[in-house]
C-alpha cells in the first residue's frame, strides 16, 4: 500500500482547550493508487510517536526503571508516551513535570500518578525538571530552542527529543545522537538540522534507533544520549493498516458506497 498523512498543527488550539493537531490518514492501493481507507489520524500519529519514544527509552537506558523521570510539556503526546510506558510496565520513582501553563503540568502529573502509580512533582522551570533525571521527555511545540546549556544534561542521561526544536545546537553537538532517520531529521530547522547548519556536517550523528536495535551502534554513555525522531510517515501507514484491520475484524469500519463518481473508464 501507499498513503499520506495530512496533519494540521495549530499550537494556538490549546488556548481553546482543543488538541493542537488534527489529522487524516489516507491509505491507497499501491497498484492502482485508489484510496481504500480514510482514518482519523491524530491518535494514530500520537501512538506512533509514543511507541517510538517508549522503545527508545527502553533500548537506550537498557531498563524499564527510572528513579526520576522528567517530562517537559503537558499535552497529548506526553500523556500518550506515559500510557505506553505504563503498558510496558515501567517503574518510575518520581515524575517531574514542567509546562509553561502550570495547570497542564498538574493534569499530566495527576494522570501519571494514576497510570504509573508514581510520585509526582510540578517544577517551575524545564531546567529544574530535567536536572538529575535518568530520562527526560521533551514534548512541546516550542518554535525555537530554549535549552542551550550542554552542562544541564549529565553523561548517560537519555533525552527523548520528541519535540522538534527544544535543544540548541550546543546541546546536540555535545551529545550522543540517535535519530529515527538521518535524512528525514535534517530539515525544517529541527534541533539536529540546526546543529548541522552550525557546524557544516553530520558527523555528530552516531546512528539510528534501528542501528541500536540491530547492534550496529552502541550508545556512548560518557555523554548525554539524545533520541530525535522526526516521525516517519511509513510508520503511520503501518499503524493505520493495523487499526483498519482491527476495525474490519470487529465490524466497526464504515463502508461508503458510491464514493467514486466513476468506476469504469468507458
Amino acid at each position: 500500500m501507499a498513503g499520506i498523512k495530512w496533519i494540521a498543527s495549530f499550537p494556538s488550539n490549546i488556548q481553546r482547550n482543543i488538541p493542537r493537531a488534527s489529522a487524516v490518514l489516507v491509505l491507497n492501493d499501491a497498484e492502482t493508487g485508489y484510496p481504500f481507507a480514510f482514518l482519523e489520524a491524530s491518535q494514530i500519529s500520537a501512538a506512533r510517536t509514543a511507541a517510538s519514544a517508549a522503545l527508545a527509552a527502553q533500548e537506550l537506558t537498557g531498563t524499564r526503571r527510572a528513579e526520576r523521570f522528567a517530562v517537559i510539556g503537558g499535552g497529548l503526546i506526553a500523556r500518550t508516551v506515559l500510557d505506553f510506558l505504563a503498558a510496558q510496565g515501567w517503574q518510575i520513582g518520581l515524575l517531574a513535570v514542567h509546562d509553561r501553563e502550570e495547570r497542564y503540568a498538574r493534569h499530566l502529573a495527576e494522570h501519571a500518578a494514576r497510570v504509573l502509580g508514581c510520585d509526582t512533582v510540578v517544577e517551575s522551570s524545564p531546567e529544574a525538571a530535567v536536572r538529575g533525571s535518568e530520562v527526560a521527555l521533551l514534548a512541546t511545540t516550542a518554535p525555537a530552542p530554549y535549552l542551550a546549556d550542554p552542562q544541564l544534561f549529565h553523561p548517560g542521561q537519555v533525552v527523548l527529543n520528541v519535540s522538534l526544536r527544544d535543544l540548541a545546537p550546543e546541546v546536540i553537538l555535545g551529545a550522543c545522537n540517535i535519530l529515527d532517520d538521518v535524512e528525514h531529521c535534517m530539515k525544517a530547522n529541527t534541533s539536529p538540522h540546526l546543529a548541522e547548519q552550525a557546524c557544516g556536517h553530520r558527523e555528530f550523528v552516531d546512528g539510528t534507533l534501528a542501528d541500536v536495535l540491530n547492534g550496529v551502534v552502541t550508545p556512548d554513555r560518557s555523554r548525554p544520549i539524545v533520541f530525535s525522531p522526526f516521525g516517519l510517515g511509513v510508520l503511520d501507514l503501518a499503524v493505520g493498516a493495523l487499526v483498519l484491520g482491527l476495525a474490519e475484524k470487529e465490524g466497526s469500519a464504515l463502508q461508503v458506497d458510491g464514493f467514486f463518481g466513476e468506476t469504469e473508464r468507458w
